[in-house]
């Protein structure tokens, strides 16, 4: 999509295109909406094993700026007091001699949550990524100044990988790890994240299957980091 613009021909220089809409915006709008049987996030479940409804709904341009919305359901078991997430993203993405590099921002939120739980928390975002003829890899870190529950600064850098197989199948995999200024506030320790899973798409959905794990024993966390198989499925447009 562009912005309409005058059509300069030889002696008529102010004809305006009479096809153009004088309103449309520029760049292109997408979105997406699905199911998940679960919301796990770096390892941890975000929705007490509990199925997931999520939906982004994104604006990008041709220079490589983007912004967009991210939501879901969460159950956190405090009260209630917490039962959605919108997260708002922005960044500027640009292929340079075949790498793509993505930097921007996320600002996580939690609509209904009490104050003083502190859930509200921004983090920067770096990344790159590369495809090859056999596979896709990227890596990305994130850092924030002042993590949720007010756990100081933290870091969390992640590898992602996706493998194309046959009949349109792809493996997915992703290793990731987090380093937490304060455990207690946060609630447990320094973590690492894994997953490995199935891509399929068919007749405009997305069909994914994953097993996610973390590093977390029992005493470190009682509940919502034990490995957990997790389905989705979602449409695009």
């Amino acid at each position: 999509m562009v912005i309409a613009t005058l059509s300069f021909v030889p002696g008529n220089v102010n004809l305006a295109k009479a096809d153009e809409d004088p309103f449309k915006l520029p760049g292109s709008f997408s979105g997406s909406f699905g199911f998940f049987s679960e919301y796990v996030f770096r390892g941890i479940t975000q929705t007490d094993e509990h199925p997931a409804i999520q939906g982004n709904f994104d604006w990008s341009h041709n220079s490589g700026v983007y912004l967009g919305v991210w939501g879901s359901n969460v159950d956190f078991g405090d009260a209630d007091q917490a039962n959605s997430e919108f997260d708002w993203y922005f960044g500027y993405a640009r292929e340079m001699l075949g790498v793509t590099w993505d930097m921007g921002g996320v600002y996580y939120t939690y609509p209904g949550a009490n104050d003083n739980l502190v859930y509200d928390y921004f983090e920067y975002k770096l990344g790159i990524s590369k495809e090859f003829s056999l596979i896709s890899m990227g890596l990305t870190g994130f850092y924030t100044p002042q993590n949720t529950a007010g756990s100081g600064n933290a870091t969390y850098l992640v590898y992602d990988a996706e493998v194309p197989l046959l009949h349109g199948v792809a493996m997915t995999g992703h290793v990731g790890y987090q380093w937490l200024t304060d455990e207690t506030a946060a609630g447990r320790p320094d973590t690492l994240d894994w997953s490995i899973g199935l891509a399929y798409s068919t007749n405009g959905f997305d069909l994914s299957l994953q097993y996610v794990d973390t590093d977390l024993n029992s005493t470190e966390c009682a509940d919502g980091c034990e490995g957990t198989a997790v389905f989705g499925i979602t449409k695009s447009f």
